[in-house]
């Protein structure tokens, strides 16, 4: 229970602050912190997270990650189906929390953006549906790959969330004008469930992309060891 429950506020906490710096504080006063911001923002939460509770539950806080674990040796299989329902869970919490803040404003609406996640109209830079899919997996696909490393028995002690946090940053300084950057279906789940609509019918493609990511790094760090 300690290990879902952290992954559940880990989560939660991913999704609340990388979200929340997109919808509350990107734009905030005709400049806000911008695509920079948001980036280093989704980065920190990883970071942060991973040294306040990773070491009760490893600091997954993704779905595609589990299981990309899992596939790896990594990670007991039997936990998988919990660890995905916290999750899904903990960013459904951390989207709620941010609706409600977001909302204490007249001028809010999840139709002007919600940090959804997109292919065609609905990317930030209107890319369809096979460029973001490339993307999403390649982008999930290396961000497993430096989870895998950094985590190595071998990799230098007490570091890996700081690698793992500048990867993330740096996927989404790469991938936001593409897809507005899932490589997390749990991310990608709670903002889509209080946006609806076009978020809900492509969800898919951030569930699909990601742990196929995930599942490719993973049998590369098989064949590399």
């Amino acid at each position: 229970m300690n290990k879902l429950l952290a992954e559940f506020f880990g989560t939660a906490w991913l999704v609340f602050g990388g979200c929340g710096s997109a919808v509350l504080a990107a734009n905030f006063g005709g400049a806000g912190i911008g695509l920079v911001g948001v980036s280093l923002a989704f980065g920190l939460t990883v970071l942060t997270m991973a040294y306040a509770v990773g070491h009760i539950s490893g600091g997954h806080f993704n779905p595609a990650v589990t299981i990309g674990l899992t596939v790896a040796g990594r990670h007991p299989g039997g936990d998988v189906v919990g660890y995905v329902i916290a999750q899904v869970l903990g960013g459904a919490f951390g989207s709620l929390l941010l609706f409600t803040i977001a909302g204490g404003v007249d001028t809010f609406s999840v139709a002007n953006g919600f940090a959804t996640n997109g292919f065609g109209a609905a990317s930030p830079g209107g890319y369809s549906m096979m460029s973001v899919l490339i993307c999403e997996v390649v982008m999930t696909y290396f961000f497993l790959l430096i989870i895998l490393g950094s985590t190595d028995k071998k990799a230098p002690a007490g570091m890996a969330p700081i690698a793992i946090g500048l990867g993330l940053t740096l996927i989404h300084l790469v991938s936001i004008p593409v897809s507005n950057t899932s490589v997390n279906p749990a991310r990608s789940t709670g903002p889509a469930l209080f946006a609806g609509g076009v978020a809900l019918s492509q969800l898919w493609l951030f569930w699909v992309a990601p742990i196929l990511g995930a599942v490719l790094a993973a049998l590369t760090k098989r064949l590399l060891k």
